[in-house]
């Protein structure tokens, strides 16, 4: 069976500015940006004017290298991307050059080294017809194979999710790098700081199992919080409930609401919903300053514990959350992975337990097909102290989920959730 050893893309630019493409300054800082932006390791830089038009240069990266030589009489230039391994994925490269060149449109031909049987070379004839300005190029589309993958990892563990190679969208923050792309298997997902968020086809999960077991808990939860939760989807699920009066969401980064209000609206369904109050701010700094017993449900909706996201699991912001609880107030968080996150997932269940109390915290788990390992947990905790489980009504569960045609949660899945096996149960003594 063949392997992926590298891969080779051979591109070529087309009605680029003549001035950009005769600038040695700025060809050297457009490659070294494509390759960073990448996530390739740059190691060094060697980069040429010709007298009087032309650039030639190579960026050398741990990965291989990026190569180019342009004519900028003729606004084109011919760029080398080779990268090895699976780590740095060139196509990015290649849209950051484009849109560096101010190219009016590029071919390329990629080589997928080890995988000789993918090798397929682009039909760019219309080029030619292009050139002569004839009215043939609306029936032509350049054409190529890609076999680009996306990896969510760490040092350990890795899930990859074959995509189509085209970047959605992708914008960087000062907190974090914000992607949209479109898998093959899943749909389109975002991810962040490449981690996989949310998919289309599996998002459901998450989001009905992040809010419904809290808020069929409560006797009627009017007033909620949600801190994170950008993609939307656990607001659009909060307000399948009849008895919520508002929703106030505090998400840090706006380009996660912008990613999926344009490529993923059935997520962010309820970012128009005249009742949420949505705040782009710090959800740490929101909860510190609120009142005392403001909410009746405190969703805590964030990523893994680095970063921006890495404040969501201190003993001081949980504190500020139970102050900020109502007295029959519940919160309810994402608590990472009993096998992906051992670490984070254990001492999050202990903070919670010192500051709530042992017998008001519940873990429950759930089966997400793109999140590291397929076992997710959640944990909800009661600031009255009593475990929420028992005042289920499994019969309003189940006529819930069948009246908003829920495809995950219902009555019989929310009393298993809370049905920890014994590997887990262990963890948490």
């Amino acid at each position: 069976m063949s392997k992926t050893l590298g891969r080779h893309i051979l591109v070529e630019f087309f009605g680029c500015s003549p001035d950009i493409l005769n600038d040695v300054i700025t060809i050297e800082k457009s490659m070294v940006n494509a390759a960073i932006e990448a996530q390739a390791t740059v190691i060094n830089a060697t980069f040429h004017h010709f007298s009087p038009y032309g650039v030639s240069g190579v960026v050398v990266i741990q990965e291989s290298h990026l190569a180019i030589h342009t004519w900028p009489e003729y606004g084109y230039a011919a760029v080398d991307l080779f990268t090895c391994g699976d780590e740095v994925n060139p196509w990015i490269s290649y849209d950051y050059l484009k849109t560096a060149f101010e190219a009016d449109y590029g071919s390329a031909m990629e080589i997928n080294r080890g995988q000789a049987d993918l090798l397929k070379r682009v039909n760019i004839d219309h080029l030619l017809k292009e050139r002569q300005g004839t009215e043939s190029q609306l029936e032509h589309k350049v054409k190529f194979s890609r076999n680009v993958w996306f990896t969510d990892k760490d040092e350990n563990l890795a899930l990859s999710l074959r995509h189509t190679g085209n970047l959605l969208y992708r914008k960087k923050s000062e907190f974090q790098t914000v992607q949209v792309l479109e898998s093959h298997a899943f749909g389109k997902m975002l991810t962040i700081d490449n981690l996989i968020m949310t998919t289309e086809k599996d998002e459901f999960i998450y989001h009905e199992m992040i809010t419904h077991p809290a808020m069929l808990s409560h006797a009627a939860p009017k007033n909620i919080l949600v801190i994170g939760g950008g993609d939307g989807g656990t607001v659009r699920e909060l307000f399948r409930h009849d008895s919520v009066e508002k929703v106030t969401m505090v998400e840090i980064d706006g380009n996660v609401v912008e990613a999926c209000k344009e490529h993923l609206p059935q997520i962010a369904a309820a970012f128009d919903h005249p009742n949420l109050d949505l705040k782009i701010a710090d959800g740490i700094a929101y909860v510190a300053e609120a009142a005392a017993e403001s909410f009746d449900i405190i969703i805590v909706d964030g990523s893994d514990p680095a970063g921006p996201a890495e404040g969501l699991f201190s003993e001081e912001f949980y504190k500020n959350v139970q102050k900020a609880l109502k007295k029959d107030g519940i919160l309810v968080l994402q608590s990472e992975s009993p096998h992906f996150h051992q670490k984070a997932f254990v001492e999050l269940n202990h903070c919670l337990k010192d500051i709530f109390g042992a017998e008001a915290v519940e873990v429950y788990l759930a089966q997400i097909p793109t999140y590291p390992t397929g076992t997710w947990s959640f944990t909800m905790a009661s600031k009255d102290g009593q475990a929420k489980l028992p005042q289920l009504d499994q019969a309003a569960a189940n006529a819930f989920s069948e009246k908003h045609g829920l495809s995950y949660y219902d009555g019989a899945v929310h009393q298993a959730a809370f049905a920890l096996p014994p590997f887990v149960r262990k963890m948490l003594k």
